[in-house]
């Protein structure tokens, strides 16, 4: 499913414990991955190669540290900008996942997702994996990342769209790997329906509940144990964060687009929202282009 994962780092103490903890990406069938540091000075000949003999020593760390956990780790130091060398080495070495960290090297607790993952998510057409690193108080900035089985409870959001039943194939995935514990949600969005179309509520919800079963059945003829199925009213925004801070979720699986796809806007308000703020780790399926 996704074997190869290209693994993006910026040497920081943030990565390095994003690293120590990445064991539950083997629950996503990922036996492979590629480690990668951009150092941003394309043109700047003399300083990448400075900037490269200090890091290497870094990277090599890192690539121990993941064999440690079992995967077969390699390591790339490139000269350019870190979202163009991100993509472009995704796509020259056929990864199947993007891993990024939700913080870069400040740490700041403001700074939800770092502008790198911001514009990895925008432009990838590959699974995106956000892993969630949480901030820690304390006299100096350090963080730790949430660390656990990827696969103990996943939360699907769905709108029902051509790119959140690709995702749903994703899911159908994790369930063959393993998974035995899955919330499906879809949100009835008090936007749209408040107002004239509010009296259609109950029929709505006959009509939702219905595919959600559908979905659940899917799952269940898959192996899947314990599906739970949720169809609250409200801001999607709102209803999936709260959903998603109730205590044993492990994983949020999404489509990076649902309805309203323009062109080469990649990724919607609603994952780009859920990506930020997310408590969990975030898995975004891009649609099929």
């Amino acid at each position: 499913m996704f074997r190869h994962a290209l693994l993006a780092t910026d040497l920081s103490p943030a990565s390095d414990r994003m690293i120590a903890c990445l064991h539950g990406l083997r629950a996503l069938s990922v036996t492979r991955i590629t480690l990668l540091h951009a150092l941003g000075v394309r043109h700047l000949e003399e300083m990448a190669k400075l900037l490269a003999q200090e890091a290497e020593p870094h990277l090599r760390r890192q690539v121990e540290a993941l064999e440690a956990q079992g995967f077969k780790a390699e390591s790339i130091l490139a000269s350019g900008a870190p979202t163009q060398e991100i993509l472009r080495v995704a796509h020259e070495r056929d990864a199947s996942m993007i891993v990024v960290g939700s913080q870069g090297a400040s740490l700041a607790p403001d700074r939800l997702l770092g502008g790198v993952a911001q514009e990895v998510l925008h432009r990838s057409e590959i699974p995106v994996f956000i892993a969630r690193l949480r901030h820690l108080e304390g006299p100096e900035p350090a963080c730790e990342m949430v660390c656990q089985d990827f696969l103990q409870h996943v939360l699907f959001t769905t709108d029902f769209s051509d790119t959140a039943d690709h995702a749903f194939s994703s899911l159908e995935e994790l369930v063959r790997q393993g998974c035995r514990r899955i919330t499906l949600i879809h949100v009835q969005d008090e936007s749209r329906i408040g107002g004239h179309l509010h009296e259609r509520l109950e029929e709505f919800n006959r009509i939702d509940t219905g595919r959600l079963e559908r979905l659940a059945s899917r799952l269940g003829q898959l192996g899947a144990s314990d599906i739970r199925i949720r169809l609250p009213y409200g801001f999607p925004k709102r209803e999936i964060l709260k959903e998603a801070g109730l205590e044993g979720y492990s994983l949020i699986l999404m489509g990076s687009q649902g309805r309203g796809y323009f062109g080469d806007i990649l990724l919607g308000s609603l994952a780009h929202h859920i990506s930020r703020h997310a408590p969990i780790p975030t898995l975004l399926i891009p649609p099929v282009r």
